[in-house]
Protein backbone atom coordinates (compact mmCIF):
# COMPACT_ATOMS: atom_id res chain seq x y z
CA UNK A 1 0.00 0.00 0.00
CA UNK A 2 1.38 3.27 -0.74
CA UNK A 3 1.79 6.41 1.09
CA UNK A 4 -0.74 8.44 -0.73
CA UNK A 5 -3.03 5.92 -0.17
CA UNK A 6 -2.55 4.53 3.57
CA UNK A 7 -3.00 8.57 4.18
CA UNK A 8 -6.59 8.76 1.81
CA UNK A 9 -7.54 5.79 4.67
CA UNK A 10 -6.61 8.10 7.58
CA UNK A 11 -7.99 11.00 6.51
CA UNK A 12 -11.08 9.26 5.37
CA UNK A 13 -11.59 7.58 8.30
CA UNK A 14 -14.50 8.52 10.44
CA UNK A 15 -13.08 9.63 13.63
CA UNK A 16 -11.06 12.52 11.08
CA UNK A 17 -13.80 13.41 9.39
CA UNK A 18 -15.83 14.18 12.84
CA UNK A 19 -12.85 15.49 14.45
CA UNK A 20 -12.40 18.32 11.61
CA UNK A 21 -16.30 19.18 11.56
CA UNK A 22 -15.70 19.49 15.44
CA UNK A 23 -12.59 21.85 15.21
CA UNK A 24 -14.65 24.22 12.13
CA UNK A 25 -17.87 24.16 14.29
CA UNK A 26 -15.94 25.02 17.52
CA UNK A 27 -13.93 28.19 15.76
CA UNK A 28 -17.92 29.16 14.89
CA UNK A 29 -18.87 29.03 18.34
CA UNK A 30 -15.92 30.92 19.45
CA UNK A 31 -16.81 33.89 17.44
CA UNK A 32 -20.48 33.80 18.39
CA UNK A 33 -19.46 33.18 21.86
CA UNK A 34 -16.79 36.28 21.39
CA UNK A 35 -19.31 38.63 19.66
CA UNK A 36 -21.58 37.55 22.90
CA UNK A 37 -19.40 38.96 25.48
CA UNK A 38 -17.81 41.91 23.22
CA UNK A 39 -20.98 43.16 21.91
CA UNK A 40 -23.56 42.83 24.26
CA UNK A 41 -22.54 41.79 27.82
CA UNK A 42 -19.29 44.03 27.90
CA UNK A 43 -21.12 47.21 27.08
CA UNK A 44 -23.84 46.25 29.89
CA UNK A 45 -21.25 45.35 32.44
CA UNK A 46 -18.94 49.13 31.56
CA UNK A 47 -22.41 50.62 32.36
CA UNK A 48 -22.71 49.26 35.77
CA UNK A 49 -18.56 49.48 36.46
CA UNK A 50 -19.03 52.87 35.03
CA UNK A 51 -16.34 51.92 33.05
CA UNK A 52 -13.72 50.38 34.83
CA UNK A 53 -10.69 49.13 33.19
CA UNK A 54 -8.11 47.81 34.96
CA UNK A 55 -5.75 47.33 31.59
CA UNK A 56 -3.60 50.37 32.27
CA UNK A 57 -2.76 49.47 35.87
CA UNK A 58 0.75 49.27 36.64
CA UNK A 59 3.58 49.56 39.09
CA UNK A 60 6.40 51.36 37.63
CA UNK A 61 9.74 49.56 38.09
CA UNK A 62 11.95 51.93 36.49
CA UNK A 63 11.08 55.43 35.00
CA UNK A 64 11.67 56.45 31.28
CA UNK A 65 14.69 58.51 30.77
CA UNK A 66 14.50 62.00 30.34
CA UNK A 67 15.00 62.22 26.57
CA UNK A 68 12.78 59.32 26.10
CA UNK A 69 14.54 56.80 24.38
CA UNK A 70 14.26 54.49 27.31
CA UNK A 71 11.12 53.24 27.80
CA UNK A 72 9.63 52.89 31.82
CA UNK A 73 9.95 49.39 32.54
CA UNK A 74 6.45 48.54 34.02
CA UNK A 75 4.79 45.86 36.01
CA UNK A 76 1.60 45.62 34.12
CA UNK A 77 -0.78 43.86 36.41
CA UNK A 78 -3.91 45.61 35.81
CA UNK A 79 -3.63 43.72 32.19
CA UNK A 80 -3.58 40.28 33.82
CA UNK A 81 -6.67 41.70 36.26
CA UNK A 82 -8.74 42.55 33.25
CA UNK A 83 -7.78 39.19 31.18
CA UNK A 84 -8.70 37.65 34.48
CA UNK A 85 -12.19 39.28 34.67
CA UNK A 86 -12.69 38.97 30.91
CA UNK A 87 -11.75 34.75 31.50
CA UNK A 88 -14.82 34.55 34.40
CA UNK A 89 -17.44 36.38 32.23
CA UNK A 90 -16.47 34.24 28.98
CA UNK A 91 -17.12 31.52 31.31
CA UNK A 92 -19.94 32.37 33.08
CA UNK A 93 -21.74 33.14 29.48
CA UNK A 94 -20.85 29.49 27.93
CA UNK A 95 -22.26 28.22 31.46
CA UNK A 96 -25.42 29.86 30.93
CA UNK A 97 -25.77 28.89 27.19
CA UNK A 98 -24.98 25.12 27.94
CA UNK A 99 -26.99 25.36 30.82
CA UNK A 100 -29.99 26.67 28.70
CA UNK A 101 -29.16 23.99 25.43
CA UNK A 102 -29.41 21.28 28.60
CA UNK A 103 -32.49 22.39 29.47
CA UNK A 104 -34.02 22.36 26.10
CA UNK A 105 -32.81 18.54 25.62
CA UNK A 106 -34.20 17.49 29.02
CA UNK A 107 -37.54 18.88 27.68
CA UNK A 108 -36.67 16.85 24.80
CA UNK A 109 -36.08 14.12 26.44
CA UNK A 110 -39.16 14.30 28.94
CA UNK A 111 -41.74 14.52 25.90
CA UNK A 112 -44.00 11.74 25.87
CA UNK A 113 -43.02 8.83 23.54
CA UNK A 114 -45.31 8.55 20.63
CA UNK A 115 -47.81 5.95 21.19
CA UNK A 116 -47.06 2.47 19.19
CA UNK A 117 -49.19 1.63 16.11
CA UNK A 118 -52.28 -0.23 17.05
CA UNK A 119 -52.57 -3.87 16.57
CA UNK A 120 -54.03 -5.14 13.61
CA UNK A 121 -57.84 -6.58 13.88
CA UNK A 122 -58.64 -10.07 13.95
CA UNK A 123 -59.80 -9.65 10.06
CA UNK A 124 -56.53 -8.24 9.19
CA UNK A 125 -54.21 -11.20 10.77
CA UNK A 126 -56.66 -13.69 9.35
CA UNK A 127 -55.91 -11.96 5.83
CA UNK A 128 -52.05 -11.88 6.46
CA UNK A 129 -52.16 -15.58 7.26
CA UNK A 130 -54.18 -16.56 4.16
CA UNK A 131 -51.86 -14.34 1.64
CA UNK A 132 -48.57 -16.17 3.44
CA UNK A 133 -50.55 -19.46 2.50
CA UNK A 134 -50.98 -18.48 -1.38
CA UNK A 135 -47.09 -17.70 -1.15
CA UNK A 136 -45.93 -20.75 -0.46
Amino acid sequence: MSIGQEFKEFAMRGNVVDLAVGVVIGAAFGAIVTSLVGDVVMPALGQVTAGVDFSKAAITLKEASADGKVPAVLLGYGKFIQTIINFLIIAFVIFLVVKGINSLKKKEASAPAPAPPPEPSDEVKLLAEIRDLLRK
